[in-house]
């Protein structure tokens, strides 16, 4: 079977937030679509083994925030590669309050649902909300799956639902301190950066 075929599947990058009781928590997904106009519902596929998860549900609400092409790289190395157990994503970064969920300021347009009704499978919970709020904050084009790959270079989580693990390249494996994006080469190049976070190459450890 040919896994590649899935990525001809559409996607975005989204931002998908909740709270932990009042402190803020999110975390980077992909497979989001609309399922009903009225009244709109959603559903969003969040890994169990995410913080946001758990956070979701006890919460009962979700916040959407649909991330541009010109969407900083950090912000989706923060969200995408961190557990918001362990860290405040949110430092540093420009929210918006919406139905009472922090929303991504520089994002395209966003949508805040309440959850209705969820679904476990093996690994995720697709969690169905209906929407609260919506509305666009910035022009620009949406960023899809294929163009963070294709031009970002970006990767995919572990966790992500279209995760698909890669044959490993001849090298070392050179490993980012920020966000945990891997590379294999002998040695970085000069001027190296993170394709996911943007740190230099001095950031990276050899495995």
């Amino acid at each position: 079977m040919n896994k590649s075929a899935f990525h001809d599947l559409s996607y975005g990058v989204y931002i998908v937030t909740s709270l932990d009781g009042k402190r803020r928590v999110g975390c980077v997904a992909n497979s989001i679509m609309q399922i009903t106009s009225t009244p709109a519902t959603f559903a969003v596929s969040i890994n169990r083994d995410n913080y946001t998860n758990g956070c979701i549900g006890d919460c009962g609400r979700f916040a959407i925030s649909i991330l541009p092409e010109t969407a900083d790289s950090a912000l989706i190395g923060t969200f995408g590669f961190s557990s918001s157990h362990d860290k405040d994503k949110f430092n540093g970064v420009n929210t918006l309050d919406k139905e009472g969920l922090p929303v991504i300021a520089a994002a395209k347009s966003y949508i805040v649902c309440r959850v209705i009704d969820k679904m476990e499978t093996a690994t995720h919970t697709v969690f169905l909300g209906e929407a609260l709020d919506a509305d666009i904050l910035n022009d620009g084009s949406v960023m899809t799956y294929a163009y963070y790959h294709s031009v970002i270079k970006g990767k995919a989580p572990k966790n992500a639902p279209t995760y698909i693990e890669e044959e490993k390249a001849e090298g070392s494996l050179w490993k980012c301190t920020i966000c945990g994006y891997e590379h294999t080469a002998d040695e970085l190049p000069g001027g190296f950066t993170c394709p996911i976070c943007g740190v230099p190459g001095e950031m990276f450890e050899k495995k």
